[in-house]
């Protein structure tokens, strides 16, 4: 029987952490093969086997994977016990125009979608708490990750470093070229340009770095971010880019759970 093909990602024992593939699935074209996103255009019915694939691998219900629709925005969500009790209709309405979403409910798999931008995860072993975070150019140059921190603080008193942190797959500065109206808003923004920019026909961007220097400029210690380090405009046999493939394609799921 198909199964998913996950890259699990060595966070603590108790956590599972994790981002899907383009095998194991069942979509085909540029959904192909494995793609749990219902927002992008794919056939409904091939997300939910998906999903429901997903499910059985990690030994949770559907009903415990948390998914929101993003926006490019900077908005974070905790997901509580009281989240768990309401309606799919209640559920969807909480996470529209969500990036980040954060949870220390044990067995609730919280995660984001992404084809090039930045998943982060992060979690927070002394107050058994996690977060996923959708960075993309936008939500970098907005500052998602140390608005994730921040809210992790708030909520569950976490001190940025016990924080361990993994970036996911994503674009990267070799791949990422941008327009000179990308190159000005992070410049303005005050980011270190001559650290995170490189100019070749245009200018190139490393959002891996980009979020790398959040989360050490909020506390996290360098040691304890590691990043996965796979390009997925380059290596889009293996993962979802939207670049490569359209924006009518699948996405990949970087999810974390505390089980």
């Amino acid at each position: 029987m198909s199964r998913p093909v996950l890259r699990y990602y060595d966070i603590a024992p108790e956590v599972t952490a994790f981002s899907t593939m383009r095998r194991g699935g069942c979509g085909s074209g540029a959904y192909g093969s494995f793609n749990i996103n219902e927002y992008c255009g794919d056939d409904p019915a091939a997300v939910a086997e998906n999903r429901r694939m997903l499910c059985e691998e990690l030994g949770i219900c559907d009903g415990n994977i948390i998914i929101p629709h993003q926006t490019h925005g900077t908005v974070v969500r905790r997901i509580a016990g009281e989240f768990m009790s309401l309606s799919p209709a209640s559920r969807g309405m909480l996470l529209e125009s969500v990036d980040a979403v954060m949870t220390d409910v044990r067995g609730v798999c919280v995660g984001v979608s992404t084809a090039d931008c930045i998943p982060v995860l992060l979690y927070d072993a002394a107050h058994g708490a996690c977060c996923a975070v959708h960075a993309g150019w936008r939500g970098t140059v907005a500052r998602i990750v140390e608005h994730a921190v921040d809210e992790m603080h708030a909520h569950y008193g976490t001190t940025a470093a016990g924080l361990t942190a993994v970036i996911g797959p994503g674009i990267s500065a070799e791949a990422f070229e941008v327009g000179d109206e990308v190159y000005e808003a992070f410049a303005r923004e005050g980011f270190p340009m001559t650290r995170i920019a490189r100019r070749y026909n245009k200018w190139h961007i490393d959002l891996w770095e980009c979020n790398r220097m959040q989360m050490i400029s909020q506390g996290v210690l360098p040691d304890r971010i590691s990043i996965e380090g796979t390009c997925t405009y380059m290596h889009c046999n293996e993962y979802f880019s939207a670049r490569r493939l359209g924006t009518a394609s699948g996405r990949i799921f970087t999810g974390i759970m505390i089980r």
